[in-house]
């Protein structure tokens, strides 16, 4: 049987990729605080768009689920 759940977290997401990207910049040395945060935001913006295919209004995840095949797959947003 295979059904579908759309799962919402409206901060998650963000939060995530916010923390993805400090994490990134965290080895670039010999910047100030305003370069950082200008190379932080450009770098957030990037992984949003990355995930733009996968979650709808940077929020809703949709997953479905297969328990013939005991699979669980992310569904790309149209």
């Amino acid at each position: 049987m295979k059904f579908r759940i759309t799962m919402k977290d409206p901060d998650g997401v963000g939060d995530c990729i916010r923390q993805a990207a400090e994490e990134s910049l965290k080895a670039v040395a010999g910047i100030d605080d305003s370069e950082r945060e200008e190379l932080l935001e450009t770098r957030e913006a990037k992984l949003s768009e990355a995930c733009e295919k996968w979650f709808e209004y940077k929020e809703y995840l949709c997953v479905e689920i297969d328990t013939d095949a005991g699979t669980c797959v992310v569904i790309e947003q149209e």
